[in-house]
């Protein structure tokens, strides 16, 4: 596959969410067996692969700007909070409007 083909939501994922697809995979999608690989329990493995699901909706969308996926994903990494992020898009958005 070439470098162009590669999908926006793919180049988005870092190396720690393409190695957990990975394992994810070759374990057949038992979130159990990730459990085992990674020593955290079964809700733990669940957080993680429904934050994975959220950026790859996230960097889908084709209506989102660079920007407002930037803070999105923020807050799907925890380094934000979602109500920080909200402020955030808002903000931008209005200021978006009034140039």
């Amino acid at each position: 596959m070439d470098i162009k083909d590669v999908p926006n939501w793919v180049l988005a994922l870092e190396n720690e969410d393409m190695e957990f697809i990975r394992k994810f995979v070759m374990n057949s999608g038992s979130l159990k067996e990730i459990a085992k690989i990674y020593e955290v329990s079964y809700p733990t493995v669940r957080i993680k692969l429904d934050r994975l699901i959220e950026k790859i909706r996230v960097n889908e969308a084709e209506n989102n700007e660079d920007f407002i996926k930037f803070i999105k994903n923020l807050s799907i990494d925890d380094r934000i909070s979602v109500d920080d992020a909200k402020l955030i898009i808002q903000k931008y958005k209005q200021e978006r409007k009034s140039e």
